[in-house]
C-alpha cells in the first residue's frame, strides 16, 4: 500500500454514464474566500441541506459556521448561521474565536440538529449545539455542551433502535501528538451525555476524527483519520458500549479526513484520499476516492471522484438518502464545497491493488 496508485478521473459528461447523476458547487460566489469541512444531511420532509465553516482562513476569528438549502433544484445562498462570539462574565467585553467542523444530524424524531466547536484551536475548542424544527430554515440560539463532552467530532452520529445516538468523537492532547477516539452517547438529543475512555492510546495510532458503520444488529464497525498513514479500523459487538484493539485498515490515509456510510443494501462506502502519507505528516489530498465493501474489512475500488495533482480535495461528508442516492461534500482548494450525486447501483468495484480505478 506504499504505492500511489494511477487513478483515473472520471467522465464529466454526466450523460455519458450513470454512475455520477451530479457534479455541482454548493455556491458560485460567497461572502468569504474560505471554507472547509462541509456536512450534509437529509431532513424529515426530504430536504437537502449542507453546512461548513468558512472565513477568511482556517483558525481565523471571523470563521463561522454557514449553511445553504436544496429547494427544488437550486442550493439557498451561503446564511451564516453560528459564529464564536464570547462576553467575559465580569465585564462584558466581546472575543470572537473561530469556529470549526460542523455536523449536520437529523435524528428518527425531533428537531434537525447542528453540532458545532469554537475555541483558538482543536486542541483548546469546546462542543456547541444548535436545533432547527423547519428544516433548517430558522435556528435555535446555540448552547454549550457540557464539559468533556465536544459532540460528533467531524462525521455523522448514528442512532439506535433505542432511540439512544452515538457520535463519534476524538481529542487532540494540547502540546502534543496525541490523538485519541471516544465515543459520546445522548439518549435525549443532546440534553444528557454518558462519554466512552479513550478507545486507544495515542501512541500506535494518533487517530482522530471517526466515522460509523452498521455491520449487523450488535455490532459497529469505526473508521478513521490517523498519524499512521492507515484508515484505522475499530469493532464494537455491543452496539458502541465497549470496543475492541484499534487496528490498521487495507486503505491508505495521508493524515486527512474521511467519511463512511452503511448503504440500505448492507454494503459500506467509504470516501478519502488513496494516497499514503509522509511520517504523520499531511500527505497530498488528492486523489479523492470511493470505496466499496461488503463486510465493512475487504475494500474494492468503487470511484475517483477527483484527481488533479497538488490541489486539495478533502474532508469529505457522504450519506445516503431516502430514495437510494449517495450523496457527497468535500472542500474543493478550500475555495467552494462540491456536491456529488453517486447512483450505488451502477457501482462496478475494482481489485484495489491492481491499481486501475472505475471512472467512467
Amino acid at each position: 500500500m506504499g504505492v500511489v496508485l494511477t487513478c483515473g478521473l472520471p467522465s464529466h459528461d454526466l450523460n455519458a454514464q450513470s454512475v455520477e447523476l451530479l457534479r455541482e458547487f454548493v455556491y458560485e460566489s460567497a461572502p468569504f474566500p474560505s471554507c472547509h469541512a462541509s456536512t450534509i444531511e437529509e431532513t424529515t420532509k426530504g430536504t437537502l441541506i449542507t453546512a461548513w465553516f468558512g472565513g477568511t482562513h482556517e483558525k481565523h476569528p471571523d470563521v463561522g459556521i454557514w449553511v445553504s438549502r436544496k429547494t427544488s433544484s437550486q442550493w439557498s445562498a451561503p446564511l451564516e448561521v453560528a459564529n464564536g462570539i464570547q462576553y467575559h462574565s465580569t465585564d462584558g467585553t466581546e472575543v470572537r474565536y473561530p469556529t470549526w467542523n460542523p455536523v449536520l444530524f437529523q435524528p428518527q424524531q425531533g428537531p434537525l440538529l447542528l453540532f458545532y466547536k469554537v475555541g483558538p484551536t482543536p486542541q483548546s475548542w469546546w462542543g456547541m449545539l444548535m436545533s432547527s424544527s423547519d428544516d433548517g430554515v430558522t435556528w435555535s440560539a446555540p448552547t454549550r455542551l457540557p464539559e468533556g463532552i465536544l459532540g460528533p467530532i467531524k462525521n455523522k452520529p448514528i442512532q439506535l433502535r433505542s432511540g439512544e445516538i452515538v457520535c463519534p468523537s476524538s481529542t487532540e492532547v494540547p502540546n502534543s501528538d496525541v490523538w485519541q477516539v471516544h465515543m459520546e452517547m445522548t439518549p435525549d438529543l443532546g440534553k444528557t451525555w454518558v462519554r466512552s475512555s479513550e478507545l486507544n492510546d495515542g501512541k500506535q495510532f494518533g487517530a482522530i476524527q471517526p466515522s460509523l458503520l452498521r455491520l449487523d444488529e450488535n455490532s459497529l464497525l469505526a473508521v478513521g483519520r490517523t498519524q499512521q498513514n492507515r484508515v484505522f479500523q475499530m469493532k464494537s459487538r455491543d452496539l458502541g458500549k465497549t470496543w475492541g484493539e484499534m487496528e490498521a485498515s487495507s486503505l491508505p490515509n495521508p493524515n486527512s479526513g474521511i467519511d463512511a456510510v452503511t448503504l440500505q443494501d448492507h454494503r459500506h462506502l467509504i470516501v478519502y484520499n488513496h494516497i499514503q502519507g509522509k511520517d504523520g505528516h499531511w500527505g497530498a489530498r488528492s486523489p479523492l476516492n470511493l470505496s466499496v465493501s461488503s463486510d465493512g474489512f475487504d475494500w474494492k475500488a468503487a470511484w475517483v471522484l477527483e484527481n488533479t495533482p497538488k490541489e486539495e480535495f478533502s474532508y469529505p461528508a457522504i450519506i445516503q438518502t431516502r430514495d437510494g442516492l449517495v450523496h457527497i461534500t468535500y472542500t474543493w482548494n478550500r475555495k467552494k464545497i462540491r456536491h456529488v450525486v453517486i447512483d450505488p447501483s451502477q457501482l462496478k468495484p475494482r481489485d484495489i491493488n491492481d491499481g486501475q480505478w472505475p471512472s467512467e
